[in-house]
């Protein structure tokens, strides 16, 4: 039986007609209109539809959505991403399309696909961190999706690691969103680029081919092994860690699992993650290290996790 998944992002949104085991066996993608809400809920529509005259009727269909969802899951609270405050987001998708969807935060439903299918599917308790536009989180523990007592727990690209630090589109200060995401670290390079320091030559150069420097030059860089380039992604590494060092006290899980944009730097973010952590822990030497990963769906867990999500739901009516 099919499901569909749907995961709107601040820059694109993709969906696809997802298998029970995981597969996504088509997909449709297109840009995303961030700051229109209406031609939102219409592109999200007109994608579902789509894949509904290719793959025939599906029963259930989940929307993962960049953003602070209620309780009942009906409701965006707040999205820092995107132009959402108390939008409706489930009813008005659902009425688009003449059939019941399901939302959860995109982050969330990404740790559901590692957690069923992927990464930390011998897991039973897991944080995933996803470092793109933003920072996002998901936690399961004991086989269940931490969601809280308001809907929006497993933020964790709101955690704070830096008092007074930089501001956010949360409205705090110092959330590691603004230290360990692709869009922190492309900051963090065009500033190093700016500056007089040699650790910028680089950076220069490849921005004086296009003017402005990108996410792709920033990671030819990383593959280049650029001195300074490393130094930002090391730092970035630092800041995760203080997180996930916290985070182990808390809850305590068998494994991180990191995805997003940024997970594809590899070894270069992994390993000092990998090497970092049992020396941060609360008892260190003495306790039980959670193993650190990559994510194995890449772009499409938002896409398998929501469809997975929708695809229980529904079974437990």
């Amino acid at each position: 039986m099919l499901s569909l998944g749907v995961d709107i992002g601040g820059t694109k949104i993709l969906a696809g007609a997802v298998s029970e085991t995981g597969q996504v066996v088509a997909e449709r993608r297109v840009a995303s209109p961030a700051q229109n809400p209406d031609q939102m809920v219409e592109t999200v529509a007109g994608l579902i539809e789509q894949l509904i005259e290719e793959v025939g009727s599906v029963p259930t269909i989940g929307v993962a959505a960049a953003g602070f969802i209620n309780l009942e899951r009906s409701t965006v609270l707040y999205s820092p991403n995107l132009n959402w405050r108390n939008e409706p987001l489930q009813k008005r998708i659902s009425e688009r399309v003449g059939q019941e969807v399901i939302i959860e935060n995109d982050a969330n439903a990404a740790g559901w696909a590692e957690f069923r299918f992927g990464a930390a599917k011998t897991f039973q308790s897991m944080v995933m961190l996803t470092l793109g536009t933003g920072v996002g989180g998901a936690v399961v523990d004991q086989g269940r999706l931490l969601r809280g007592g308001f809907g929006i727990g497993g933020e964790l690209g709101h955690f704070s690691v830096v008092q007074d630090g930089i501001p956010c589109g949360c409205g705090r200060k110092g959330c590691l969103e603004q230290y360990a995401s692709g869009t922190a670290l492309l900051r963090s390079a065009n500033e190093l680029a700016d500056s007089a320091s040699p650790l910028g030559k680089r950076l220069r150069e490849l921005r004086l081919e296009t003017g402005q420097l990108s996410g792709e030059q920033a990671y030819q860089a990383v593959l280049e092994k650029d001195p300074g380039t490393l130094l930002l992604v090391d730092v970035a590494a630092k800041h995760l860690l203080s997180a996930m060092s916290s985070l182990v006290a808390v809850l305590d899980p068998e494994v991180f699992v990191i995805g997003g944009g940024l997970s594809e730097l590899g070894d270069v973010l992994l390993t000092p993650l990998q090497e970092g952590l049992p020396g941060q822990l609360p008892a260190a030497g003495f306790r039980p290290v959670a193993k650190v990963v990559r994510a194995e769906f890449s772009n499409y867990a938002g896409v398998v996790g929501a469809a997975e999500l929708a695809r229980e739901s529904m079974s437990k009516l």
